[in-house]
Protein backbone atom coordinates (compact mmCIF):
# COMPACT_ATOMS: atom_id res chain seq x y z
CA UNK A 1 0.00 0.00 0.00
CA UNK A 2 0.99 3.62 -0.56
CA UNK A 3 1.80 5.80 2.45
CA UNK A 4 -1.49 7.61 1.91
CA UNK A 5 -3.63 4.67 0.79
CA UNK A 6 -6.94 3.74 2.48
CA UNK A 7 -8.98 0.58 2.33
CA UNK A 8 -10.67 -0.01 -1.03
CA UNK A 9 -14.43 0.06 -1.66
CA UNK A 10 -14.52 -3.41 -3.15
CA UNK A 11 -14.57 -2.35 -6.78
CA UNK A 12 -12.62 -4.74 -8.98
CA UNK A 13 -10.43 -2.11 -10.62
CA UNK A 14 -6.95 -3.60 -10.61
CA UNK A 15 -6.36 -2.75 -14.26
CA UNK A 16 -7.61 0.80 -13.81
CA UNK A 17 -5.53 1.21 -10.65
CA UNK A 18 -2.39 0.14 -12.48
CA UNK A 19 -3.14 2.66 -15.24
CA UNK A 20 -3.69 5.42 -12.70
CA UNK A 21 -0.55 4.43 -10.80
CA UNK A 22 1.59 4.48 -13.95
CA UNK A 23 0.10 7.81 -15.00
CA UNK A 24 0.47 9.57 -11.65
CA UNK A 25 3.96 8.27 -10.87
CA UNK A 26 5.14 9.20 -14.37
CA UNK A 27 8.93 9.53 -14.53
CA UNK A 28 9.41 10.08 -10.81
CA UNK A 29 11.18 6.75 -10.36
CA UNK A 30 13.96 8.18 -12.57
CA UNK A 31 13.78 11.91 -11.83
CA UNK A 32 13.70 11.46 -8.06
CA UNK A 33 17.05 9.68 -8.14
CA UNK A 34 18.59 13.13 -8.60
CA UNK A 35 16.90 14.18 -5.35
CA UNK A 36 17.70 11.10 -3.27
CA UNK A 37 20.79 12.53 -1.58
CA UNK A 38 18.90 15.70 -0.68
CA UNK A 39 16.08 13.61 0.81
CA UNK A 40 18.50 11.80 3.10
CA UNK A 41 20.20 15.05 4.16
CA UNK A 42 16.81 16.61 4.93
CA UNK A 43 15.68 13.51 6.83
CA UNK A 44 18.78 13.56 9.02
CA UNK A 45 18.17 17.19 9.96
CA UNK A 46 14.49 16.50 10.60
CA UNK A 47 15.31 13.48 12.79
CA UNK A 48 17.76 15.54 14.85
CA UNK A 49 15.04 18.13 15.39
CA UNK A 50 12.52 15.44 16.41
CA UNK A 51 14.97 14.19 19.05
CA UNK A 52 15.50 17.72 20.37
CA UNK A 53 11.76 18.13 21.07
CA UNK A 54 11.37 14.65 22.57
CA UNK A 55 9.43 12.92 19.78
CA UNK A 56 12.18 10.33 19.36
CA UNK A 57 14.86 9.19 21.80
CA UNK A 58 18.59 9.72 21.41
CA UNK A 59 18.96 5.98 20.77
CA UNK A 60 16.30 6.12 18.05
CA UNK A 61 18.07 9.09 16.48
CA UNK A 62 21.27 7.04 16.39
CA UNK A 63 19.46 4.17 14.66
CA UNK A 64 17.92 6.51 12.11
CA UNK A 65 21.22 8.24 11.40
CA UNK A 66 23.01 4.93 10.89
CA UNK A 67 20.31 3.67 8.53
CA UNK A 68 20.19 6.99 6.65
CA UNK A 69 23.98 7.00 6.28
CA UNK A 70 23.81 3.49 4.80
CA UNK A 71 21.17 4.68 2.32
CA UNK A 72 23.36 7.68 1.49
CA UNK A 73 26.28 5.39 0.68
CA UNK A 74 24.02 3.37 -1.60
CA UNK A 75 22.98 6.57 -3.37
CA UNK A 76 26.57 7.75 -3.82
CA UNK A 77 27.60 4.37 -5.20
CA UNK A 78 24.84 4.57 -7.82
CA UNK A 79 23.06 1.47 -6.52
CA UNK A 80 20.01 3.19 -5.05
CA UNK A 81 16.75 2.49 -6.88
CA UNK A 82 13.09 3.28 -6.39
CA UNK A 83 11.25 -0.04 -6.35
CA UNK A 84 8.51 -0.78 -8.83
CA UNK A 85 5.21 0.63 -7.62
CA UNK A 86 6.81 3.01 -5.10
CA UNK A 87 5.67 6.55 -5.86
CA UNK A 88 8.71 8.67 -5.10
CA UNK A 89 12.01 8.94 -3.31
CA UNK A 90 10.36 9.93 -0.02
CA UNK A 91 8.29 6.76 0.02
CA UNK A 92 11.27 4.58 -0.93
CA UNK A 93 13.49 5.92 1.85
CA UNK A 94 10.75 5.67 4.47
CA UNK A 95 10.05 2.12 3.29
CA UNK A 96 13.73 1.20 3.70
CA UNK A 97 13.84 2.75 7.17
CA UNK A 98 10.69 0.93 8.25
CA UNK A 99 11.94 -2.40 6.92
CA UNK A 100 15.22 -2.01 8.79
CA UNK A 101 14.06 -0.27 11.98
CA UNK A 102 10.40 -1.16 12.32
CA UNK A 103 8.48 1.27 14.54
CA UNK A 104 11.42 3.67 14.69
CA UNK A 105 11.33 4.09 10.92
CA UNK A 106 7.65 5.01 11.09
CA UNK A 107 8.35 7.91 13.46
CA UNK A 108 10.49 9.99 11.09
CA UNK A 109 7.53 11.45 9.20
CA UNK A 110 6.18 13.21 12.30
CA UNK A 111 5.72 16.92 11.70
CA UNK A 112 6.35 16.91 7.97
CA UNK A 113 4.60 16.05 4.71
CA UNK A 114 5.78 14.83 1.34
CA UNK A 115 4.88 18.36 0.23
CA UNK A 116 7.53 20.14 2.29
CA UNK A 117 9.91 17.23 1.70
CA UNK A 118 9.61 17.76 -2.04
CA UNK A 119 10.22 21.50 -1.83
CA UNK A 120 13.15 20.94 0.51
CA UNK A 121 14.70 18.34 -1.79
CA UNK A 122 14.37 20.62 -4.79
CA UNK A 123 15.89 23.58 -2.95
CA UNK A 124 18.80 21.55 -1.56
CA UNK A 125 19.47 20.00 -4.95
CA UNK A 126 19.24 23.26 -6.90
CA UNK A 127 21.33 25.13 -4.34
CA UNK A 128 24.13 22.63 -4.84
CA UNK A 129 23.72 22.55 -8.61
CA UNK A 130 23.88 26.33 -8.81
CA UNK A 131 27.26 26.15 -7.09
CA UNK A 132 28.43 23.63 -9.68
CA UNK A 133 27.14 25.83 -12.52
CA UNK A 134 28.79 28.88 -10.93
CA UNK A 135 32.14 27.06 -11.03
CA UNK A 136 31.62 25.87 -14.60
CA UNK A 137 30.78 29.41 -15.69
CA UNK A 138 34.06 30.56 -14.14
CA UNK A 139 36.03 28.02 -16.17
CA UNK A 140 34.39 29.26 -19.37
CA UNK A 141 34.83 32.90 -18.32
CA UNK A 142 38.54 32.37 -17.70
CA UNK A 143 38.91 30.72 -21.11
CA UNK A 144 37.18 33.64 -22.86
CA UNK A 145 39.18 36.29 -21.01
CA UNK A 146 42.39 34.40 -21.78
CA UNK A 147 41.55 34.30 -25.48
CA UNK A 148 40.58 37.97 -25.39
CA UNK A 149 44.00 38.90 -24.06
CA UNK A 150 45.83 36.54 -26.38
CA UNK A 151 44.11 37.87 -29.50
CA UNK A 152 43.51 41.48 -28.46
CA UNK A 153 45.44 42.78 -31.48
CA UNK A 154 43.94 40.37 -34.02
CA UNK A 155 41.42 42.24 -36.14
CA UNK A 156 37.94 41.03 -37.00
CA UNK A 157 35.13 42.58 -39.06
CA UNK A 158 32.27 44.07 -37.06
CA UNK A 159 28.71 43.82 -38.38
CA UNK A 160 25.38 45.53 -37.92
CA UNK A 161 22.30 44.27 -39.78
CA UNK A 162 24.66 41.49 -40.95
CA UNK A 163 26.38 44.13 -43.09
CA UNK A 164 30.00 45.23 -42.75
CA UNK A 165 30.10 47.95 -40.12
CA UNK A 166 33.35 48.86 -38.34
CA UNK A 167 36.64 47.23 -37.37
CA UNK A 168 36.47 44.93 -34.37
CA UNK A 169 38.90 42.47 -32.83
CA UNK A 170 38.93 38.97 -31.46
CA UNK A 171 39.83 40.58 -28.15
CA UNK A 172 36.55 42.46 -28.20
CA UNK A 173 34.59 39.43 -29.37
CA UNK A 174 35.83 37.01 -26.72
CA UNK A 175 35.72 39.69 -24.02
CA UNK A 176 32.12 40.58 -24.82
CA UNK A 177 30.95 37.06 -24.04
CA UNK A 178 33.07 36.97 -20.89
CA UNK A 179 31.33 40.11 -19.61
CA UNK A 180 27.98 38.67 -20.64
CA UNK A 181 28.63 35.66 -18.41
CA UNK A 182 29.57 38.04 -15.62
CA UNK A 183 26.16 39.71 -15.77
CA UNK A 184 24.46 36.33 -16.03
CA UNK A 185 25.84 35.61 -12.57
CA UNK A 186 23.59 38.33 -11.13
CA UNK A 187 20.59 36.17 -11.97
CA UNK A 188 22.38 33.08 -10.70
CA UNK A 189 22.99 34.84 -7.37
CA UNK A 190 19.31 35.77 -7.11
CA UNK A 191 18.29 32.19 -7.87
CA UNK A 192 20.76 30.87 -5.30
CA UNK A 193 19.33 33.18 -2.65
CA UNK A 194 15.81 31.93 -3.39
CA UNK A 195 17.02 28.34 -3.00
CA UNK A 196 18.79 29.23 0.25
CA UNK A 197 15.62 29.48 2.36
CA UNK A 198 14.15 26.59 4.35
CA UNK A 199 10.58 25.37 3.66
CA UNK A 200 10.82 22.34 5.99
CA UNK A 201 8.18 22.38 8.72
CA UNK A 202 5.47 23.84 6.55
CA UNK A 203 4.23 20.23 6.21
CA UNK A 204 1.27 20.07 3.84
CA UNK A 205 1.19 23.84 3.73
CA UNK A 206 -0.46 24.69 7.03
CA UNK A 207 2.17 23.88 9.62
CA UNK A 208 1.87 21.40 12.47
CA UNK A 209 0.49 21.28 16.01
CA UNK A 210 3.65 19.40 17.03
CA UNK A 211 6.29 21.61 18.73
CA UNK A 212 8.73 21.46 15.82
CA UNK A 213 11.79 23.73 15.74
CA UNK A 214 12.16 25.18 12.26
CA UNK A 215 15.09 27.38 13.27
CA UNK A 216 17.05 24.25 14.17
CA UNK A 217 16.54 22.56 10.81
CA UNK A 218 17.35 25.83 9.04
CA UNK A 219 20.70 25.95 10.81
CA UNK A 220 21.44 22.24 10.39
CA UNK A 221 20.82 22.42 6.65
CA UNK A 222 22.95 25.54 6.23
CA UNK A 223 20.14 27.75 4.96
CA UNK A 224 20.53 31.52 5.14
CA UNK A 225 16.97 31.80 6.44
CA UNK A 226 13.55 30.20 6.18
CA UNK A 227 10.29 30.70 4.34
CA UNK A 228 8.46 31.82 7.45
CA UNK A 229 4.83 31.71 6.39
CA UNK A 230 3.88 28.06 5.93
CA UNK A 231 1.39 28.80 3.15
CA UNK A 232 4.01 30.79 1.27
CA UNK A 233 6.56 28.02 1.83
CA UNK A 234 4.28 25.79 -0.23
CA UNK A 235 3.82 28.53 -2.81
CA UNK A 236 7.57 28.43 -3.50
CA UNK A 237 7.03 25.08 -5.23
CA UNK A 238 7.21 25.88 -8.91
CA UNK A 239 8.21 29.48 -8.21
CA UNK A 240 11.67 28.37 -7.10
CA UNK A 241 12.10 26.26 -10.22
CA UNK A 242 10.91 29.12 -12.42
CA UNK A 243 13.36 31.63 -10.91
CA UNK A 244 16.23 29.15 -11.26
CA UNK A 245 15.21 28.47 -14.86
CA UNK A 246 15.41 32.21 -15.59
CA UNK A 247 19.00 32.24 -14.37
CA UNK A 248 19.84 29.16 -16.43
CA UNK A 249 18.10 30.76 -19.40
CA UNK A 250 20.27 33.87 -19.15
CA UNK A 251 23.46 31.80 -19.29
CA UNK A 252 21.97 29.71 -22.09
CA UNK A 253 21.24 32.86 -24.11
CA UNK A 254 24.91 33.87 -23.88
CA UNK A 255 26.07 30.41 -24.96
CA UNK A 256 23.56 30.24 -27.79
CA UNK A 257 24.54 33.62 -29.25
CA UNK A 258 28.23 32.77 -29.00
CA UNK A 259 27.62 29.43 -30.73
CA UNK A 260 25.74 31.18 -33.53
CA UNK A 261 28.73 33.49 -34.03
CA UNK A 262 31.04 30.49 -34.17
CA UNK A 263 28.88 28.73 -36.76
CA UNK A 264 28.86 31.90 -38.84
CA UNK A 265 32.58 32.60 -38.53
CA UNK A 266 33.42 28.99 -39.47
CA UNK A 267 31.44 29.31 -42.68
CA UNK A 268 33.78 29.31 -45.69
CA UNK A 269 32.37 32.65 -46.85
CA UNK A 270 33.72 34.16 -43.65
CA UNK A 271 36.54 31.81 -42.66
CA UNK A 272 37.55 33.75 -39.57
CA UNK A 273 38.03 30.71 -37.33
CA UNK A 274 38.41 26.96 -37.63
CA UNK A 275 38.83 23.85 -35.51
CA UNK A 276 40.85 20.66 -35.95
CA UNK A 277 39.16 17.89 -37.91
CA UNK A 278 38.72 15.87 -34.71
CA UNK A 279 36.36 18.52 -33.31
CA UNK A 280 34.13 18.80 -36.35
CA UNK A 281 32.00 16.34 -38.29
CA UNK A 282 31.86 15.48 -41.96
CA UNK A 283 29.28 14.57 -44.54
CA UNK A 284 28.38 11.13 -45.84
CA UNK A 285 28.56 12.39 -49.43
CA UNK A 286 30.50 15.71 -49.37
CA UNK A 287 34.16 15.06 -48.59
CA UNK A 288 35.02 18.74 -48.05
CA UNK A 289 32.61 19.31 -45.14
CA UNK A 290 33.72 20.37 -41.64
CA UNK A 291 30.47 20.89 -39.75
CA UNK A 292 30.24 22.74 -36.40
CA UNK A 293 27.95 20.13 -34.87
CA UNK A 294 29.06 20.78 -31.29
CA UNK A 295 28.15 24.46 -31.54
CA UNK A 296 24.92 23.73 -33.38
CA UNK A 297 23.90 21.40 -30.56
CA UNK A 298 24.90 23.93 -27.92
CA UNK A 299 22.76 26.46 -29.76
CA UNK A 300 19.82 24.05 -29.94
CA UNK A 301 20.09 22.85 -26.34
CA UNK A 302 20.45 26.39 -25.01
CA UNK A 303 17.50 27.63 -27.06
CA UNK A 304 15.44 24.85 -25.54
CA UNK A 305 16.63 25.82 -22.04
CA UNK A 306 15.40 29.36 -22.76
CA UNK A 307 11.89 27.94 -23.21
CA UNK A 308 11.80 26.42 -19.71
CA UNK A 309 10.69 29.59 -17.84
CA UNK A 310 7.70 29.79 -20.18
CA UNK A 311 6.95 26.09 -19.72
CA UNK A 312 6.99 26.49 -15.93
CA UNK A 313 4.82 29.60 -16.18
CA UNK A 314 2.20 27.65 -18.10
CA UNK A 315 2.32 24.86 -15.49
CA UNK A 316 1.87 26.98 -12.38
CA UNK A 317 0.44 30.31 -13.53
CA UNK A 318 -3.24 29.82 -12.68
CA UNK A 319 -2.95 27.52 -9.68
CA UNK A 320 -4.41 28.74 -6.37
CA UNK A 321 -2.41 28.49 -3.14
CA UNK A 322 -1.81 25.03 -1.70
CA UNK A 323 -0.34 21.93 -3.27
CA UNK A 324 -1.55 20.56 -6.60
CA UNK A 325 -0.31 17.48 -8.46
CA UNK A 326 0.55 19.68 -11.45
CA UNK A 327 3.63 20.67 -9.46
CA UNK A 328 5.07 17.18 -9.86
CA UNK A 329 5.81 18.11 -13.47
CA UNK A 330 8.04 21.05 -12.55
CA UNK A 331 10.83 18.71 -11.45
CA UNK A 332 11.37 17.24 -14.88
CA UNK A 333 11.48 20.70 -16.51
CA UNK A 334 14.14 22.13 -14.22
CA UNK A 335 16.24 18.97 -13.83
CA UNK A 336 16.60 18.54 -17.58
CA UNK A 337 17.60 22.20 -17.92
CA UNK A 338 20.27 21.83 -15.22
CA UNK A 339 21.70 18.66 -16.77
CA UNK A 340 21.80 20.05 -20.32
CA UNK A 341 23.30 23.41 -19.35
CA UNK A 342 26.08 21.69 -17.41
CA UNK A 343 26.90 19.60 -20.49
CA UNK A 344 27.14 22.74 -22.62
CA UNK A 345 29.33 24.48 -20.06
CA UNK A 346 31.62 21.44 -19.95
CA UNK A 347 32.16 21.11 -23.70
CA UNK A 348 32.64 24.78 -24.60
CA UNK A 349 36.02 25.33 -22.85
CA UNK A 350 37.30 22.13 -24.46
CA UNK A 351 36.39 23.45 -27.89
CA UNK A 352 37.85 26.89 -27.21
CA UNK A 353 41.16 25.35 -26.19
CA UNK A 354 41.60 24.27 -29.82
CA UNK A 355 40.14 27.24 -31.71
CA UNK A 356 42.26 28.47 -34.64
CA UNK A 357 42.16 32.22 -35.37
CA UNK A 358 42.89 33.53 -38.88
CA UNK A 359 45.31 36.44 -38.97
CA UNK A 360 45.32 39.60 -41.14
CA UNK A 361 41.66 39.32 -42.08
CA UNK A 362 41.11 43.07 -42.51
CA UNK A 363 44.00 43.43 -44.97
CA UNK A 364 41.70 42.07 -47.68
CA UNK A 365 40.34 44.71 -50.05
CA UNK A 366 36.71 43.69 -49.49
CA UNK A 367 36.91 44.99 -45.93
CA UNK A 368 38.12 48.52 -46.83
CA UNK A 369 34.76 50.17 -46.11
CA UNK A 370 34.96 49.01 -42.50
CA UNK A 371 37.31 51.98 -42.07
CA UNK A 372 34.92 54.62 -43.40
CA UNK A 373 34.14 55.92 -39.92
CA UNK A 374 37.88 56.27 -39.29
CA UNK A 375 38.04 58.58 -42.31
CA UNK A 376 35.05 60.57 -41.04
CA UNK A 377 36.63 60.89 -37.59
CA UNK A 378 39.95 62.00 -39.11
CA UNK A 379 38.14 64.87 -40.88
CA UNK A 380 36.29 65.73 -37.64
CA UNK A 381 39.57 65.85 -35.73
CA UNK A 382 40.88 68.23 -38.39
CA UNK A 383 38.05 70.64 -37.56
CA UNK A 384 35.44 69.71 -40.19
CA UNK A 385 31.90 69.43 -38.71
CA UNK A 386 30.91 65.77 -38.36
CA UNK A 387 27.96 65.95 -40.79
CA UNK A 388 30.15 67.58 -43.43
CA UNK A 389 32.88 64.99 -42.83
CA UNK A 390 30.29 62.21 -43.20
CA UNK A 391 29.15 63.69 -46.55
CA UNK A 392 32.71 63.96 -47.86
CA UNK A 393 33.48 60.31 -47.12
CA UNK A 394 30.11 59.19 -48.55
CA UNK A 395 31.00 61.05 -51.79
CA UNK A 396 34.41 59.33 -51.91
CA UNK A 397 32.72 55.94 -51.58
CA UNK A 398 30.16 56.79 -54.28
CA UNK A 399 32.84 58.10 -56.64
CA UNK A 400 35.17 55.13 -56.12
CA UNK A 401 37.90 57.38 -54.71
CA UNK A 402 37.71 56.17 -51.10
CA UNK A 403 41.07 55.30 -49.51
CA UNK A 404 40.78 53.58 -46.15
CA UNK A 405 42.42 55.21 -43.16
CA UNK A 406 43.65 52.13 -41.32
CA UNK A 407 45.25 54.04 -38.45
CA UNK A 408 43.02 52.94 -35.61
CA UNK A 409 43.07 54.85 -32.35
CA UNK A 410 40.44 53.23 -30.14
CA UNK A 411 41.58 53.84 -26.58
CA UNK A 412 38.49 54.65 -24.51
CA UNK A 413 37.29 52.20 -21.87
CA UNK A 414 36.08 48.94 -23.34
CA UNK A 415 37.33 49.60 -26.87
CA UNK A 416 39.82 47.58 -28.92
CA UNK A 417 42.81 49.40 -27.50
CA UNK A 418 41.55 49.35 -23.92
CA UNK A 419 39.59 46.13 -23.32
CA UNK A 420 39.24 46.62 -19.54
CA UNK A 421 39.59 42.88 -19.05
CA UNK A 422 41.05 43.37 -15.58
CA UNK A 423 38.01 45.39 -14.57
CA UNK A 424 35.69 42.76 -16.04
CA UNK A 425 37.56 40.05 -14.12
CA UNK A 426 37.28 42.00 -10.87
CA UNK A 427 33.51 42.38 -11.21
CA UNK A 428 33.11 38.73 -12.20
CA UNK A 429 35.05 37.50 -9.17
CA UNK A 430 32.94 39.60 -6.80
CA UNK A 431 29.80 38.00 -8.23
CA UNK A 432 31.26 34.50 -8.35
CA UNK A 433 32.30 34.68 -4.71
CA UNK A 434 28.75 35.50 -3.60
CA UNK A 435 27.81 31.91 -4.43
CA UNK A 436 31.17 30.25 -4.05
CA UNK A 437 31.71 31.28 -0.42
Amino acid sequence: MKLWQKEGTGIDSSVIQKMIEAFTIGNDDVIDLYLAESDVIGSKAHAAMLESIGLITLDELGQLNQALNEILETIKSGKFIIDLGIEDVHSQIELLLTKQLGEVGKKIHSGRSRNDQSILNIKLFLRQELKFINDKVKILFDALIGLSEKHKSTMLPGYTHMQLAMPSSFGLWFGAYAESLSEDLELLIAAYNICNTNPLGSAAGYGSSLPINRKMTTDLLGFEGMNYNVVYAQMTRGKTEKIVSMALSSIAATLSKFSMDVCLYMNQNFGFISFPNELTTGSSIMPHKKNPDVFELIRGKCNRIQSVPNELTLLINNLPSGYHRDMQLTKECILNAVVELKKCLDILPVMLEHIVIRQEILSEEKYQYLFSVENVNAHALAGIPFRDAYRLVAEDIANGTFKANRNLNHNHEGSMGNLCNEEIKAVFNIRWNKINN
